[in-house]
């Protein structure tokens, strides 16, 4: 479902799959090739904090973006949390982790699952962030190359259910 406030309405691209139980609202932009699964919750910000989603990007089910900024070849694992924070490009926040206000997630990272990065908190490119509060250490080799194979799962995934008119 789309909404508008505020006379904002969610813009969509048009090679996005977004589920029939996605709920968009207000001031909120997905990108080329992204999906959304059902019931993740996507909320523009008050008035001046959009939700953005970049390119490539996949919203797994049950997770809330608010006021956040998303960019391109990101995957949000089920019942994720990004709350008025920044995460970079080429990114994977895991299964149940909070992104909390004012942090930034820079690019090539991974945040564990169940992890929080706290408010205004930076987590340095190229690294993973784990525990609560979150935690740096390098990216190993192994969980660079599932950031790509995750994202291009996801981008796949959605075409052919876009192509399926399952959710649609």
């Amino acid at each position: 479902m789309q909404e508008s406030i505020f006379g904002v309405k969610p813009i969509v691209a048009e090679s996005a799959f977004v589920s029939k139980m996605a709920y968009l609202i207000g001031d909120v932009t997905v990108g080329e090739r992204s999906s959304l699964w059902p019931f993740v919750c996507l909320r523009g910000g008050e008035r001046s904090n959009p939700t953005i989603v970049g390119e490539e990007c996949n919203v797994q089910e049950f997770t809330m973006l608010h006021g956040a900024s998303i960019g391109d070849q990101v995957s949000i694992g089920h019942n994720a949390v990004v709350d008025y924070a920044t995460v970079e490009d080429h990114t994977l926040i895991g299964m149940q982790s909070t992104v909390l206000a004012g942090a930034t997630v820079e690019s090539n990272c991974v945040v564990a699952a169940g992890s929080v990065v706290l408010q205004g908190q930076t987590v340095p490119k190229g690294h993973l962030a784990y525990g609560a509060p979150a935690q740096t250490r390098p990216l190993t080799e192994d969980q660079r190359n599932e950031i790509s194979r995750v994202y291009q799962h996801y981008v796949d995934l959605g075409q052919e259910y876009k192509g399926t008119n399952r959710y649609e």
